[in-house]
């Protein structure tokens, strides 16, 4: 086995894939996806560079949809950080794509002395990392990336890694993880959502229905390009962006980003519709709208009322369409938030007068109810 200085240690893993991948694909998982996790100091390439780690040696066997295998590092570190950098590679749950999961074996003393010391210590390593990794794992995510970390969230029941911008935002930047989200803020896009994963989420769907339109900008490897063929069968795409080829989008410089986006964003921007002038014959809905739109505004909530103007609920945006079903009393309907195809289907069943909204998505028939911006109104 080839290794690089005196070797104390061989930290020993095994890993599975949900999906078809090769040895490279491993090892580049094992090298990117713990990079920064634990300081400039503990990456792989540096502990390689100053003859701590040697050759990682990674086998791997294949059937028809999965890849499983195992790997190999050795180690001329103290203790300690062998169980950090297993920590850190245990804590990996992508390979492209794919879903994976790896497990730490053994870390075994090459030198084979003290060798029941050295198995007590490792049980003692395996059971406060693999308890303590995820949680806490996320939480350091959280706080680096220059200072990015108030920027990101999530959408959706799958919670779906995203930047804040996702929900104001009339057009979306779909790319593939939470990475590429950090990198587009870098380069101030922060309205990107992560697909995370080769298949589809519901909520991905739902959203882009409220969107205006809709962005992919995805890796330049094959399986950027397979992602967009999944994700292009199940939305619509407006603009279709790859990073350079063979690179991934959390890899460009944020010059390079803004190279790729920019002149989609200028044609966005030329060819939005200006806002409509506000109709004479909006008078009366208008004043209805401004006398609850102080309080309603960034509230997240929509409020309902009757022929009389007065309030029949006020709920949740987020429970507004399980609310509607089984109403017949609702003319008004003034929410702070997207007037969306699923919540008009909702209002034409219960039957809504008028629906104002701060915007409007794509519908395919609005006719017996009346949908206004409050732009359009004179409002905001």
């Amino acid at each position: 086995m080839p290794y690089t200085g005196i070797v104390k240690y061989h930290v020993k893993l095994s890993y599975q894939v949900d999906g078809l991948v090769e040895r490279a694909d491993i090892i580049g998982a094992i090298f990117g996806q713990t990079e920064g996790l634990l300081g400039p100091e503990m990456n792989l390439n540096e502990l390689q560079r100053v003859s701590k780690v040697g050759r990682i040696e990674v086998n791997s066997t294949s059937n028809e949809n999965s890849t499983k295998g195992d790997a190999l590092l050795p180690m001329s570190t103290d203790i300690d950080t062998c169980a950090l950098i297993a920590a850190a590679i245990e804590s990996i749950d992508k390979v492209g794509p794919f879903d994976c999961s790896f497990h730490l074996d053994a870390i075994d003393d090459v030198r084979a002395s003290k060798k029941e010391d050295i198995v007590k210590r490792a049980k003692e390593i395996k059971q406060k990392w693999s308890t303590n990794s995820v949680s806490e794992g996320d939480e350091m995510l959280k706080t680096v990336h220059e200072n990015n970390s108030d920027k990101i969230t999530t959408y959706g029941k799958s919670k779906l890694h995203c930047s804040t911008g996702v929900f104001d935002s009339p057009w979306i930047i779909l790319v593939e993880g939470r990475a590429d989200i950090i990198n587009l803020l870098r380069a101030g896009y922060d309205n990107a959502i992560g697909i995370e994963g080769a298949r589809i989420d519901e909520s991905i769907k739902e959203l882009c229905q409220e969107k205006e339109k809709i962005v992919a900008f995805l890796d330049g490897d094959r399986a950027g390009g397979f992602i967009l063929k999944e994700l292009k069968s199940v939305v619509d795409i407006d603009y279709e962006l790859r990073a350079d080829e063979g690179i991934e989008v959390e890899e460009l410089t944020p010059k390079r980003v803004d190279e790729i986006l920019s002149p989609v964003v200028k044609e966005i921007n030329s060819s939005s519709k200006a806002p409509e002038l506000k109709d004479d014959n909006d008078g009366p809905l208008s004043e209805v709208c401004k006398k609850i739109f102080s309080e309603l505004n960034e509230s997240l909530e929509a409020i309902a009322l009757n022929s009389k103007e007065q309030e029949v609920f006020r709920v949740a945006i987020s429970e507004l369409v399980g609310k509607i079903s089984g109403q017949s009393e609702i003319d008004y309907l003034i929410l702070d938030g997207i007037i969306t195809q699923r919540l008009l289907d909702a209002a034409k069943t219960a039957g809504v007068k008028y629906i104002v909204g701060h915007r409007v998505a794509k519908l395919s028939d609005h006719d017996g109810i009346t949908l206004k911006t409050f732009t359009e109104l004179g409002i905001a």
